[in-house]
């Protein structure tokens, strides 16, 4: 969830909402306006991309009214900002005007730091919008979302929606308003899965579970058809990549509860039950070998082969066989 400073008052003169993750850029926004019309329903939003504020467009959207309106001023991508329209915002932020919102949106990299920097000094209310590229994050965000509507989740339904939907943060947040607004009492996991079945079966965790599994027909199975329905082959070389490491670590710890694998691995105690169960079957010789052909898949799906469909065909068939080593299966 974003992370906002000390000053969390919306109508602040100035929010700078910084980073990449477009849902929580929006609900920055969002925040920022409705603050603004709960104190006066005739506020004036003006929502502008970086091109569109150019020299002298923020003077005369700040300039004072007859009506002494309250108005929020909406900049998007402000590290794009021309060098003139950029000295106007400084400008600005050494006067703001009383009645006056002005939100900054600003990717947080290297590119426009100074206007960062100056916002930042000038005492701006910020809100942290980072992009969420971790699975925890996800997991993390989809538990805060269901916290906030007051409702309870048990860690494998989390887990199960987050596998299911997978990266897009305003899917994930639809999900769980859907959730939220049908189901009553604990959600749990038979619940998820009833909900996105169909997701499920297309996910890239799914043909990860089966693969290292050795379940070599259902892993193929799910591959083509999240393929077929629009799953980045990216995708699923990372959660190939997450489910043979998983492995590789749970087979080289040491014995003990899954709470303390838990603390010593980093994995939720759960997960370590679920690869605990998925680890019969494999060497240390099949790890490698697993990861080596995740490896070569990875390079394949990112431009060193001419085809990623086949070269994701070749990493599962690799890894579900490493799976039936030991049993010989």
């Amino acid at each position: 969830m974003p992370r906002k400073t000390v000053n969390d008052d919306p109508l602040a003169p100035l929010t700078l909402a910084v980073g990449q993750e477009d849902l929580l850029l929006d609900r920055a926004v969002q925040q920022v306006v409705a603050a603004a019309r709960a104190a006066d329903a005739d506020t004036d939003v003006r929502d502008l991309t970086s091109d569109q504020l150019q020299p002298g467009t923020l003077a005369e959207l700040t300039s004072p009214s007859l009506f002494a309106e309250r108005k929020v001023v909406v900049v998007r991508n402000a590290q794009d900002l021309s060098a003139d329209s950029v000295k106007d915002v400084k400008a600005y932020l050494g006067a703001p005007v009383e009645e006056i919102t002005l939100v900054l949106l600003h990717a947080g990299g290297a590119k426009g730091k100074g206007l960062l920097d100056a916002a930042r000094k000038a005492g701006a209310r910020e809100v942290a919008c980072p992009k969420m590229t971790k699975p925890a994050d996800r997991l993390a965000f989809v538990r805060s979302e269901f916290r906030a509507l007051g409702r309870t989740a048990t860690p494998e339904a989390s887990q199960t929606l987050v596998d299911a939907i997978g990266s897009d943060l305003r899917e994930l947040a639809s999900a769980v308003t859907q959730l939220a607004a049908d189901v009553e009492g604990t959600i749990d996991e038979a619940v998820v899965g009833r909900y996105y079945t169909g997701r499920a079966e297309a996910s890239s965790f799914t043909v990860a579970d089966r693969a290292v599994e050795g379940r070599t027909a259902e892993a193929l199975e799910a591959l083509r058809w999240s393929l077929s329905t629009g799953v980045a082959p990216v995708l699923i070389t990372s959660a190939l990549a997450q489910g043979v490491r998983a492995i590789g670590k749970l087979s080289s710890a040491r014995g003990g509860r899954p709470a303390d694998l838990a603390r010593e691995l980093g994995m939720p105690p759960w997960k370590i039950d679920r690869v605990r169960q998925q680890m019969r079957g494999w060497t240390p010789d099949g790890v490698a070998t697993a990861l080596r052909a995740v490896a070569a898949a990875d390079a394949g799906v990112k431009g060193g082969g001419d085809d990623p469909e086949y070269a994701l065909e070749k990493a599962v068939v690799a890894i579900a066989a490493a799976a039936q080593a030991r049993q010989g299966r």
